[in-house]
């Protein structure tokens, strides 16, 4: 949504983090988004939203060539029986369409955990709430930002 996106580029002022706006066609996947941004797409960050049975969620972000082990984040987290959020979740949890969520979960007051792929590259991209639109910054500054915990939880590819 337009107001996350607010949100995150007034973060970014704030905060005074150097970042390229990217306006694009909508994305859904992350295959789809580093190839209209041009870069390899171990380089986007992949922001899920994950539900526990006792309604809780959080926001994993990893790098967008791995997929989440999710059985490591219920150890890490201490959540119990985790699960991909429905579309409807994630849509009222994060005011994002699937696909469009950005890496910064205190945000949403989501716990937020970063896995360790993130970290091996030195620029990240990602979408900022919306479809159409993302940036990429220095990793060291969604690090000094994001306040999460840094784990691993991807599976390599």
């Amino acid at each position: 949504m337009e107001e996350e996106m607010s949100k995150l580029l007034d973060l970014f002022r704030k905060e005074g983090v150097e970042h390229q706006l990217y306006e694009h066609e909508a994305v859904y996947t992350s295959e789809e988004a580093s190839r209209v941004r041009g870069v390899e797409l171990k380089s986007g960050v992949k922001a899920l939203v994950l539900k526990s049975d006792d309604g809780r969620y959080l926001l994993a972000d990893l790098a967008a060539d791995r997929k989440a082990d999710i059985k490591k984040l219920q150890e890490i987290s201490g959540m119990k029986r985790l699960h991909f959020a429905t579309r409807e979740e994630v849509l009222s949890t994060t005011r994002c369409e699937p696909g469009s969520v950005h890496p910064f979960g205190d945000l949403f007051g989501l716990p937020t955990y970063l896995d360790s792929s993130v970290l091996e590259n030195e620029y990240v991209n990602f979408n900022i709430g919306l479809l159409t639109k993302s940036v990429r910054i220095k990793r060291d500054d969604l690090t000094r930002l994001l306040g999460a915990v840094v784990a691993e939880f991807a599976k390599t590819p």
